[in-house]
């Protein structure tokens, strides 16, 4: 049976909706730093009461309001070129991070995780695991279809390959841009690939 309009399901889902674009745009506003439950719920129109019923903390609310717009950015396209579908992904990557709604709000979750270790291991778990456990996937594809060397390990490879990203978008100054992805993966290409 589909919900009709109205209904609290739909009512319920909207009300989500709404809180998630509301601590987007205010992560990108005034940062972590200016972040509170109450500004969100004015935002989205609702009281405190009602954001706490779905979400503990803010920064449980702050990691929903990520994987709403940069879960389904996760997923590497497999064209038969790994190196191609690991740039497009890299690239992809880097100007999310680096922008917002997703970059000031990734930031903010990253600085506060440092002082708490269940947001920090949450953070693992819903992101940095996930886009490591991804890239794993797809060169692992590489691997077997023979365009990476057999019968290597390629979990640091794969662990490596992310935290550049996380590296240059959260501790330095340089971009992630062309330049730097292709650098990598020629680094990437050289230790694996096979020249196929």
């Amino acid at each position: 049976m589909t919900d009709t309009p109205g209904t609290p399901r739909r009512r319920g889902a909207a009300r989500t909706e709404a809180l998630l674009q509301a601590v987007l745009e205010l992560a990108a506003e005034v940062g972590y730093a200016g972040l509170s439950v109450e500004a969100v719920g004015r935002r989205a129109g609702v009281g405190k009461h009602t954001i706490y019923r779905r979400w503990p903390s803010l920064p449980a609310l702050l990691l929903d309001a990520l994987a709403r717009v940069w879960s389904a950015d996760l997923d590497y396209r497999n064209t038969g070129d790994v190196r191609a579908d690991l740039r497009e992904q890299f690239l992809r990557s880097g100007l999310a991070l680096s922008s917002p709604p997703i970059g000031p709000v990734y930031r903010a979750v990253i600085a506060e995780a440092q002082a708490d270790p269940l947001l920090r291991a949450t953070l693992h778990e819903r992101f940095l695991s996930t886009v490591e456990r991804s890239t794993l996937e797809r060169i692992t594809r590489a691997q077997q279809a023979g365009e990476l060397t057999a019968g290597v390990n390629l979990e640091f490879a794969a662990e490596v390959l992310c935290g550049t990203l996380y590296y240059r978008s959260l501790l330095s100054v340089r971009p992630i841009d062309e330049s730097a992805v292709d650098g990598l993966l020629d680094m990437f290409m050289a230790a694996y690939g096979t020249g196929r």
